[in-house]
């Protein structure tokens, strides 16, 4: 007890709070980038022969369980078909690919496992989005998850239980007659 008999209450841990944390979800594996750039002729051209002969011979099974972004960091022109040749090659193995960068990659990454969440199931609920960890969550999640809880939740804030940053509070119904 303290010196006036006042017990010290956890007022956190007893609070109506949902802590919502996006690195609960964050998709575990190594992340590449499959640059088309070297495969072109003097990083211009693709020429169709030697790249196809390219696709055809290498070892694409270096891919395995990896997260593969396709991109072209050149300014040339690539025909579309390249890249879905190279998406036939590595999606046996990927265990996922996606045309752009490494940020683009991410954000389809969050995309695919926040849409298995329900967010009905926030109904009423007051919610603490988490922020600062150890993975790199895109902010796309972070929109995204409030996005998608604003219909349900009564509150959303952001940061941790003992501090947050108030984003959202569903207004109050008033009966007027």
């Amino acid at each position: 007890m303290m010196p006036n008999d006042t017990e010290i209450v956890n007022r956190v841990a007893n609070s109506p709070l949902i802590t919502f944390d996006l690195e609960d979800y964050y998709p575990q594996g190594e992340r590449v980038v499959y640059d088309i750039k070297d495969n072109l002729f003097q990083e211009m051209i693709l020429r169709e022969k030697e790249f196809r002969a390219f696709v055809k011979e290498h070892d694409w099974s270096q891919y395995q369980d990896q997260y593969v972004a396709l991109t072209c960091s050149v300014d040339a022109i690539v025909p579309t078909w390249a890249y879905m040749l190279l998406a036939t090659k590595l999606e046996p193995y990927a265990k996922r690919v996606v045309f752009g960068t490494l940020e683009t990659l991410e954000a389809v990454l969050f995309r695919d496992v926040l849409s298995s969440i329900n967010p009905a199931d926030f109904q009423d609920a007051k919610v603490v989005v988490k922020g600062c960890g150890n993975y790199p969550v895109p902010d796309f999640a972070y929109v995204e998850i409030t996005r998608m809880l604003r219909p349900y939740a009564t509150s959303i804030m952001y940061g941790e239980p003992c501090s947050t940053v108030p984003l959202y509070k569903r207004p109050k119904k008033t009966n007027l007659k």
